[in-house]
């Protein structure tokens, strides 16, 4: 966060009124109420894990054995069974 000069950002009128509350301290003043972004949607870890989910499906609806999995994906056989579940309900959701 960089602090700002009000005299270079506010309107001359409004930073007069605020002087009429405060002086030379600092405020934060905050955003405005919006919709926080949800786990891994900025940085795009939401969407790798997706994409590698569906990867994981992918080769296992082609024949790719469990242990095969565990080893490419260095996951327990119990993750790699609750994606391939997960991702099997979403495919059969998504074709109705």
């Amino acid at each position: 966060m960089s602090y700002k000069n009000g005299r270079d950002i506010l309107p001359p009128s409004l930073l007069k009124q605020l002087q009429d509350y405060i002086q030379g301290e600092i405020v934060y003043i905050p955003k405005k109420e919006q919709k926080r972004a949800g786990w891994g949607e900025n940085n795009g870890t939401r969407l790798y894990i997706e994409r590698r989910n569906n990867e994981i499906f992918r080769q296992h609806k082609s024949g790719m054995t469990m242990a095969e999995l565990v080893c490419t994906y260095h996951l327990s056989e119990d993750s790699i069974r609750k994606i391939i579940v997960k991702t099997r309900e979403l495919v059969a959701n998504a074709a109705q």
